[in-house]
């Protein structure tokens, strides 16, 4: 599990973009993007599948964590997973969003499948509960 933290601005969507297309291109599994709205259509290439939770009705971390649940259960070729704008999918609640990226780090643990997930908001924002997982933009 890794979060990419930062304000606007600070390339978190360019550096998820790259790491979903690099992902696709070497593993033998599935690669799997949400995103928040049709914003990364014309970057992720076709090899991940990207899917945008809004079109679903995803707009709070609950519905956000069934949704990813739901994914993992009906494809066990999961291999990677990515979460772009989590935190504005989870209404902006930082609690909220917390509390899902340990539910979401204990079930791709689980199932053994590496998950990126990008938040904007200052990365004092969070609390010692996910700090661990923050990862510098670009590493």
């Amino acid at each position: 599990m890794q979060l990419i933290v930062g304000v606007k601005g600070t390339g978190k969507t360019k550096t998820l973009i790259e790491e979903v297309n690099k992902a696709s291109k070497e593993t033998n599994g599935v690669v799997i993007c949400i995103e928040c709205g049709r914003k990364l259509t014309f970057d992720i290439k076709y090899h991940a599948r990207l899917v945008d939770a809004l079109e679903y009705g995803v707009d709070d971390a609950d519905k956000l964590y069934g949704f990813v649940c739901g994914m993992l259960a009906g494809n066990y070729d999961i291999t990677e997973l990515f979460i772009d704008s989590a935190l504005k999918i989870c209404g902006d609640n930082i609690e909220a969003f917390e509390d899902f990226v340990l539910k979401v780090e204990k079930i791709t643990s689980q199932h053994k499948i590496e998950c990126v997930i990008v938040a904007s908001t200052d990365p004092g924002a969070l609390t010692e509960k996910t700090t661990g997982f923050i990862r510098p933009v670009n590493a």
